[in-house]
C-alpha cells in the first residue's frame, strides 16, 4: 500500500464513505481498505519469515504456556536448555511474547437510569477560512444516556470558554441538567488524570461551573473511550450523516442546519439499540427526571492574567485588542467569552470591552482608545518642547509665562524658538530671550528680530569699512550739464 492510497482511504472515510464505497471508488481490495482504517500509520509489508533454531521447540513452549501461563521467559529458557536448546535468552523472550495467550478485553454493558448520566465529547473536523488564515471546526456533542437524545454544535475552538458555553446551551436545549456528566481527560475538564473520578484533579473553572449548574463530573479512565461509548458513537454518526460532503464554513452558517438536522433526523430516527425514537423516549420519561436549570445562568468565561504591551495592546487568541494608554505595560486580567474580550484590572475595574474577532493576527482598536493615545502623544510632544525651551535657562521660564499669557498660539511660537535654538545656538537665543523679556515682546518674531539685530551689530564691529572705488571710465568722464539761466532772468523781469 502506497502513502497516496493510505491518505486517500483515510480522506474518503472521513467524508463518511463505507468500506465498500471506498473499494468501488479506489479499486483497492476491501481487506486493504480495512487494514488502512484500522491503523494510524501505513501498514508495513510483513517480511518472509526465516527458519529459527527455536522451531523444533515451539510445541514444547506452547504446551508449557498453556499449562502454566505465568511462566517467565527466563524460566522457559532454562527448561529449554534441559531439552538441548543452545540458543540465547533473547530469542526465547521474543518467542514467548508472541506465543503467550492474551486475555481479550471484555466491556461491560452499561445501564443508566433516566436523567442520571449525560456524556460529552469533541469531534475534530475540517478548517474553515477566516480573515488572514484558517481555524479548525470542532463538533461538541452531548448525549443523554438513557434516551440517546443528542445535542450538537460547531465551535471555532475547544478552549474553556467554548467548552462551558456548549454545556450551558446543551442544558437549555434539554430543558434540564443530568446528575452526572461523563467527560474524557481533556484539559478544559481535567488538570491531572489519576484513574477514576475520585482520584482526578478537575479544572477548577469547570468544577465551579458544575457546582453552579448542579451536576457532578464523572471522568473516564485514561485510554478507555468505551466508558463514554454513547457519545463516541454519536460523534461518528454526525460526522457521517451530517458533516460528510459539506464544505467547511463558519459555525454561524452551519449551526442552523445542524440544529434542523437534530430536530428532523438525528433525534427522530429509530435507534438501533433502544428501538425507540430518542425524542419520544426523552419526552415520555427522561425529560421529567432532569434537574432544573440554575436560576442564574452560569458565567461561561475563561479568566487569565495578561500584560498590556507598550503599544497599549493585549493578545487574545492570536489577535491584538486595544486598552487605554494609561494601562500600557501593566498587569491586567483577561476575561474571554465566546463573543466578548473584556479586560479588567486586578481590582476588578473595567479597562476595555471588545467584540471577539474570529480572524487571525487582527488588530481591534476602540475609537476612544485611539483618541486617548493621540492626545497623550500630543501632550508628550508638547512636554518635550517645553522641557527643551526651559533648558535654555536664564529668563526662559519667565518668558514662557509671558508667552502663554500674551499668545493664544503659544505652542507655535515655542516650536519656532526651539528651532532657532538648534540653528543659531542656545546661548544666542537665551540672550535674545532676556532682551525680549525686558521689552515685553513675547513672540518668536521678536526673538528672531533681536537675533538678526545682534548679528548685524556683531558684523559691524568686526568688519572694517572699505572705500568704494568707481572703476567705470564712463562714470569718471561724466560732466554735469550747464544750467540755462535765461529762463530765470525772464521770470524775474516780469
Amino acid at each position: 500500500m502506497t502513502r497516496e492510497d493510505f491518505e486517500e482511504i483515510k480522506h474518503l472515510s472521513g467524508e463518511g464513505l463505507s468500506d465498500r464505497a471506498i473499494q468501488r471508488r479506489t479499486g483497492i481490495h476491501r481487506s486493504t481498505v480495512r487494514k488502512a482504517l484500522n491503523n494510524n500509520k501505513i501498514p508495513k509489508r510483513q517480511a518472509t519469515r526465516r527458519g529459527s533454531m527455536l522451531d523444533p521447540y515451539q510445541g514444547f513452549l506452547m504446551g508449557k504456556l498453556q499449562q502454566y501461563p505465568e511462566l517467565t521467559a527466563a524460566r522457559l529458557h532454562d527448561m529449554l536448555k534441559e531439552q538441548g536448546f543452545t540458543g540465547g535468552y533473547s530469542l526465547v523472550k521474543q518467542a514467548v511474547a508472541a506465543l503467550r495467550p492474551r486475555l481479550r478485553e471484555v466491556h461491560e454493558s452499561l445501564h443508566f437510569e433516566p436523567g442520571e448520566y449525560a456524556q460529552v465529547d469533541w469531534g475534530i473536523w475540517k478548517k474553515f477560512k477566516v480573515t488572514n488564515g484558517e481555524r479548525r471546526l470542532s463538533l461538541f456533542v452531548m448525549v443523554l444516556c438513557d434516551s440517546r437524545m443528542i445535542y450538537a454544535e460547531l465551535f471555532p475552538s475547544e478552549t474553556l470558554e467554548y467548552w462551558l458555553e456548549a454545556h450551558r446551551r446543551a442544558f437549555e436545549y434539554f430543558g434540564g441538567v443530568p446528575k452526572y456528566v461523563t467527560v474524557d481527560n481533556c484539559k478544559t475538564a481535567v488538570i491531572k488524570a489519576k484513574g477514576r473520578s475520585s482520584q482526578t484533579i478537575l479544572n477548577p473553572d469547570y468544577a465551579a461551573f458544575a457546582d453552579h449548574c448542579g451536576f457532578e463530573v464523572d471522568t473516564c479512565t485514561p485510554h478507555r473511550p468505551n466508558e463514554k461509548g454513547r457519545v463516541e458513537h454519536a460523534v461518528g454518526y454526525l460526522k457521517k450523516a451530517f458533516l460528510a460532503g459539506r464544505e467547511p464554513l463558519a459555525p454561524e452558517i452551519l449551526n442552523p442546519a445542524l440544529r434542523d438536522f437534530l430536530a428532523k433526523t438525528a433525534n427522530t430516527r429509530t435507534h438501533g439499540t433502544t428501538g425507540m425514537r430518542p425524542v419520544d423516549a426523552f419526552e415520555e420519561v427522561e425529560k421529567a427526571t432532569l434537574q432544573g436549570l440554575p436560576i442564574d445562568p452560569p458565567a461561561c468565561v475563561a479568566v487569565k492574567g495578561c500584560v498590556a504591551n507598550s503599544c497599549c495592546r493585549i493578545t487574545a487568541d492570536v489577535n491584538r485588542y486595544s486598552v487605554p494608554p494609561a494601562y500600557a505595560s501593566r498587569r491586567l486580567i483577561l476575561h474571554r467569552s465566546c463573543d466578548r474580550i473584556i479586560v479588567r484590572t486586578p481590582e476588578g475595574e473595567l479597562v476595555a470591552d471588545h467584540p471577539r474577532h474570529s480572524g487571525r493576527n487582527q488588530e481591534i482598536v476602540h475609537p476612544d482608545h485611539k483618541e486617548a493615545q493621540r492626545q497623550l502623544n500630543g501632550h508628550a510632544r508638547e512636554n518635550r518642547r517645553v522641557a527643551a525651551f526651559l533648558g535654555l535657562g536664564g529668563v526662559a521660564a519667565d518668558f514662557f509665562v509671558g508667552l502663554k499669557d500674551k499668545r493664544a498660539d503659544y505652542r507655535g511660537h515655542l516650536r519656532r524658538i526651539n528651532d532657532l535654538a538648534e540653528s543659531r545656538g542656545g546661548e544666542a537665543v537665551a540672550a535674545a530671550l532676556a532682551q525680549a523679556h525686558e521689552l515685553h515682546a513675547y513672540s518668536a518674531d521678536a526673538v528672531l528680530n533681536l537675533l538678526e539685530a545682534r548679528s548685524r551689530m556683531r558684523d559691524a564691529t568686526t568688519t572694517p569699512l572699505q572705500p568704494h572705488l568707481i572703476k567705470n571710465k564712463e562714470l569718471l568722464n561724466d560732466r554735469t550739464p550747464q544750467t540755462d539761466l535765461e529762463q530765470y532772468d525772464r521770470s524775474t523781469q516780469q
